[in-house]
């Protein structure tokens, strides 16, 4: 892109250049009106000067310095009168000649920047005079120059103060605008069309800001929405997961519970018998610890199709996961697991099912504590501190979670082990999905943990974390909320 000149040196340049015209129009005025009068001047000067040679020329010469006189005898040389000195110049020894040819007196005016010449014949010579000009070239430049200076420099501090500041100045608010700063503003000042450009530029400014702001609260509801919208869906997707798996698991804990009790029955009347061997009767003691576990597992169906009836109380969160905590720490392959229990201020008290609750958390430091049994400086955080459950309109990200008075209470469970990767954190809640070993687990805790919650008006989810390991947060309603999230009198 090609450099474009400055306001300023364009309107300075055009302002000389008018200047300088208007004065060489001026000054050809001045002398034109000049030389009509120099012609009356001129007959004037020449009688007097005419005057002036026939008198005595060095009283003449003396009386006036600008004046210079000489005589030129027939066939002599030029002499000098009065106390210049100087000798005859070419032009006027040029104008004696012609006035000594023609016998008459001559007289020669120029411009008023050239000498007068004046030569009449007196007796047997002819006498000669030279007046200096009224007007100097060099003073004629310098006045030009001094005037399109003068004028130049009242042009430019004029300029400078009514129209290149104020356009500098709203070029730089438009500069901080351009960089992100909003809040910048041109000063409203100078002449009355920079002034309305100003307020017009900071009028264009203010609606900017006006639906930035409408633009980035749209886009903040819009975002939360769909996450809301995203949560939902998956929550509705989970729920139907788990309708059908509750069906199923329905009919197929009635269909094989029954059989299966009178497998177990037989198997240990069986084992009784005297007459076995030892090995014989080891055999069938395995049998009946599998068939107790296919047992247990269909009553975990069982409660997972039909479950028992909340009772909902006051339940104080951070002493029920320390009894908890206790239970996993008594048992033996989880000697090398440190569990901590805090709390983060003041957190107010649950209203759930004490039960329910504790077994939800006992699925959740069963699984942490099993994930790092044997790995060294194997820690588990349990964390309670209060939380919201209901979003406010208004509410972002930042704020939702430090509002002064909380309609929830939360619990986290934190790891340090290897976390959870990232193809298994959209089905760690599906029934019988695990990432342990076949046979180490049903896959039914955590979707049970997931249902529970959900029935007591809470949510349980996984989050990120820094650093690895795996986060799993808690959050059930506060005691003095309601169920539908508004705060009771």
């Amino acid at each position: 892109m090609a450099l474009r000149g400055g306001l300023q040196a364009e309107i300075l340049a055009s302002f000389s250049l008018v200047m300088l015209t208007a004065t060489a129009v001026v000054g050809l005025l001045l002398v034109r009106t000049h030389e009509r009068q120099a012609e009356l001047l001129q007959r004037l000067a020449g009688r007097a000067l005419f005057e002036d040679a026939a008198r005595p020329l060095p009283l003449t010469a003396a009386a006036t310095p600008e004046l210079r006189w000489w005589s030129i005898p027939n066939g002599a040389p030029a002499r000098a009168h009065g106390p210049h000195g100087q000798p005859l110049d070419p032009e006027t020894a040029a104008l004696a000649e012609i006035a000594r040819s023609e016998g008459r007196a001559l007289l020669r005016a120029g411009r008023p920047w050239e000498p007068l010449y004046f030569a009449s014949p007196i007796g047997g010579e002819v006498r000669v005079a030279r007046l200096a000009p009224t007007v100097s070239v060099t003073w004629l430049i310098v006045l030009v120059v001094a005037d399109v200076a003068v004028f130049t420099g009242f042009g430019l501090a004029l300029l400078r103060r009514r129209l290149v500041r104020p356009l500098q100045r709203l070029d730089a608010a438009a500069c901080a605008i351009a960089e992100g700063q909003l809040g910048a503003r041109a000063p409203a000042d100078g002449p009355r069309e920079i002034f309305d450009v100003a307020r017009a530029f900071n009028a264009m400014v203010d609606a900017v800001e006006s639906r930035s702001q409408a633009l980035e609260k749209a886009v903040a509801e819009l975002r939360r929405s769909n996450r809301e919208l995203r949560e939902a869906h998956e929550g509705l997707d989970r729920t139907q997961r788990l309708a059908a798996v509750g069906s199923l698991a329905a009919g197929v804990a009635h269909e094989v519970g029954n059989p299966m009790g009178a497998v177990l029955a037989f198997v240990d009347l069986a084992r009784r018998d005297a007459d076995l061997s030892e090995r014989s009767r080891g055999h069938l003691s395995r049998a009946l610890d599998e068939g107790e576990r296919v047992r247990r597992i269909l009553r975990q169906l069982l409660d997972f199709s039909r479950p028992p009836r909340a009772e909902l109380v006051a339940v104080d969160l951070l002493a029920l996961a320390e009894e908890t905590a206790d239970l996993v720490r008594a048992q033996r392959r989880y000697a090398g697991v440190s569990i901590e229990i805090t709390r983060d201020g003041d957190p107010p008290a649950a209203f759930a099912d004490r039960g329910q609750v504790g077994q939800i958390l006992l699925n959740l430091l069963l699984n942490a504590a099993d994930v790092l049994a044997g790995t060294p400086d194997a820690v588990v955080h349990v964390c309670i501190r209060g939380a919201v459950r209901a979003r406010r309109t208004g509410d972002c990200d930042d704020r939702f979670e430090n509002r002064v008075h909380s309609d929830a209470v939360a619990c986290t469970v934190d790891d340090n082990g290897p976390g959870i990767a990232e193809e298994d954190r959209d089905r760690i809640f599906d029934p019988f999905f695990s990432t342990k070993e076949v046979g180490q687990a049903t896959g039914l805790g955590l979707s049970n943990s997931l249902r529970l919650a959900e029935e007591l008006g809470g949510s349980l989810a996984l989050e990120s974390r820094d650093g690895g390991g795996a986060r799993f947060r808690l959050v059930l309603p506060a005691l003095d909320c309601a169920e539908d999230g508004t705060v009771r009198s």
